[in-house]
């Protein structure tokens, strides 16, 4: 909620407030509705928990860095996920190069720990859209090639420690991985701001299915291993909760560990219905080949 030159507003995000020379008041609660009036506002309260579920996702990745999300600034909180980042998987190297935009916060955060310089190996056009939300993989490929180009002489013989925010299908950081090798790059250690993305969301991130998922058909090493990267690090939950500054309640975490703040129809059946699966398939004899007729 924002107020000012005699104008009351809503926004998604405070960082609209400054744009307009408005003073952000504060932000909506759970299950609140708010009515503006010409003489300001009137909130009203529906029944609800507690506390609040706010999308770790705006943190890591899709709100702006001057945002202030539940009194926390974003990008101070990517600065603490890369602090955090770089105490669990710490490495030998020689440069720090984001991938733009929401690695570069947390690259800032890694090099304050790892005593490493920030290089901007990494140029990004920015009138192509997400890649992760693109249908076609052949179009994502595309269009990584089209919104990232390399500083070669800045990566040229450089071990990289490469910060993004975030791996759902792996495809967009093999491509980068992939560029800066190509650009010279002699070691490209990656290293990730969010834990491993395993489950849907249903709440408004366009991730819908599981099989899109990498880290549901890999392991770490083997997603390493197909990124084509010399190594590879995801922030644990805990850091991840530690950096964000609010308890675990109070966040959705639905993607990465399954527990979502509403009830999801068959969401439970869901993810019960593999496991049985596996364990049938465990218990189930194998069939005997039919011998050919003679």
């Amino acid at each position: 909620i924002g107020e000012g030159n005699g104008r009351m507003m809503i926004a998604s995000e405070s960082v609209v407030f400054d744009a307009l020379g408005l003073k952000f008041i504060r932000d909506l609660k759970p299950g609140e509705i708010v009515e503006l009036r010409p003489d300001g506002f009137e909130s009203m309260r529906l029944p609800h928990p507690n506390h609040t579920a706010h999308c770790m996702f705006e943190w890591v990745y899709f709100a702006r860095p001057d945002s202030v999300l539940d009194e926390r600034l974003v990008y101070d909180a990517r600065v603490k996920i890369g602090e955090q980042l770089a105490k669990e998987y710490p490495v030998e190297a020689d440069i720090i190069v984001p991938v733009p935009e929401s690695g570069r916060a947390q690259a800032q955060g890694y090099a304050q720990v790892a005593g490493l310089p920030v290089v901007e190996g990494l140029i990004k056009n920015r009138y192509i859209e997400r890649t992760f939300i693109m249908p076609d993989q052949q179009d994502r490929e595309i269009g990584v090639m089209l919104k990232l180009n390399p500083i070669r002489s800045a990566v040229k013989n450089k071990r990289i420690v490469l910060i993004d925010d975030s791996i759902v299908r792996g495809t967009t950081i093999r491509k980068i991985v992939q560029i800066l090798r190509q650009a010279g790059a002699k070691e490209v250690h990656v290293r990730i701001g969010c834990p491993p993305i395993r489950f849907p969301c249903y709440l408004g991130i366009d991730m819908k299915t599981r099989d899109q998922f990498i880290a549901n058909q890999k392991t770490p090493s083997e997603v390493a291993e197909f990124i084509t990267a010399d190594s590879l690090g995801y922030l644990s939950l805990k850091g991840l909760i530690a950096a964000l500054k609010h308890s675990r309640d109070d966040v959705c975490l639905g993607c990465l560990v399954g527990e979502y703040p509403v009830p999801i129809p068959g969401e439970k059946l869901r993810r019960e219905k593999p496991l049985e699966m596996f364990a049938e398939s465990v218990r189930k004899p194998p069939e005997k080949k039919a011998k050919a007729a003679a």
